[in-house]
């Protein structure tokens, strides 16, 4: 048996562009009806063919006032929200605390924790009256473990980490479920603009996991229609790590990409 999301109603925060895009088009794929939500309102109408969503919201998810105007939006396009994905963010500048402006370190954490906060309160209201949804935010490896350079992103995503879990207990005795992804690495925009502007090396990150490549979108995608499918119907509250083994890799150096270890 597949993972069947006929009939579900899902709306996508960050969904014209990298794991909101991927996860907006396998949610459709697997029979929800999507709406997407982005800051840039020419690229969400963009991302309308490619996500095979059936409309779309704009709005900054870090503006309370906006994000009651996206929900309400998509409540009212789709009939109600069964689904939420929360994978709107913007990444840092990759500075040490000492050398970065507070305005950057508030907006940073406002988009990534503010706003999946906000998404999930506003979404979540109606959820809970009907005891029924699911929900999966979208946090990362840097959430994690601390990454030098990283504070306010790190800081972000393990607020949302936080919150995940706080909501899975708040919310599940109503019947709804809360889990969050942690990817690693993964060939977004954003990374791809790091990588542009030689940020990191790409090889290095590659050595450093045990599956020896930076991931895809898509595989962000299956991970969150797992989570938010009745295949994983007992689940809340948990943080999937999307990693490819970098989280669990504690050995010093690179990792042995050689034949496997013999007695």
């Amino acid at each position: 048996m597949n993972i069947d999301l006929s009939g579900g109603r899902a709306l996508v925060t960050g969904g014209a562009s990298g794991i909101g895009a991927a996860t907006a088009r396998l949610l459709g794929e697997l029979g929800a009806r999507v709406v997407i939500a982005d800051i840039d309102g020419a690229a969400a109408r963009s991302a309308l063919a490619e996500t095979g969503a059936v409309g779309h919201v704009v709005g900054d998810v870090a503006d309370a006032g906006a994000v009651e105007a996206m929900v309400a939006g998509a409540e009212d396009r789709l009939g109600g929200l069964d689904m939420v994905v929360n994978s709107a963010g913007i990444g840092d500048d990759l500075v040490p605390v000492h050398q970065q402006a507070p305005e950057r370190w508030q907006r940073v954490v406002d988009v990534n924790l503010r706003g999946t906060y906000l998404v999930c309160r506003a979404a979540g209201r109606n959820m809970v009256a009907r005891r029924s949804g699911a929900i999966v935010n979208v946090s990362s490896i840097v959430g994690l473990g601390a990454f030098p350079g990283r504070s306010a992103y790190g800081v972000a995503k393990a607020g949302v980490i936080h919150l995940t879990r706080t909501l899975a207990c708040e919310w599940g005795p109503a019947g709804m479920r809360v889990n969050c992804i942690a990817p690693a690495y993964t060939m977004t925009p954003m990374v791809r603009s790091l990588l542009d502007r030689k940020v990191f090396d790409p090889a290095v990150i590659e050595r450093r996991t045990p599956l020896g490549r930076l991931a895809q979108p898509e595989e962000m995608a299956r991970a969150a229609a797992f989570l938010l499918s009745d295949w994983a119907s007992y689940i809340t509250g948990t943080v999937l790590p999307v990693d490819g083994g970098w989280s669990v890799y504690a050995a010093a150096g690179d990792v042995d990409k050689g034949p496997p270890l013999r007695d």
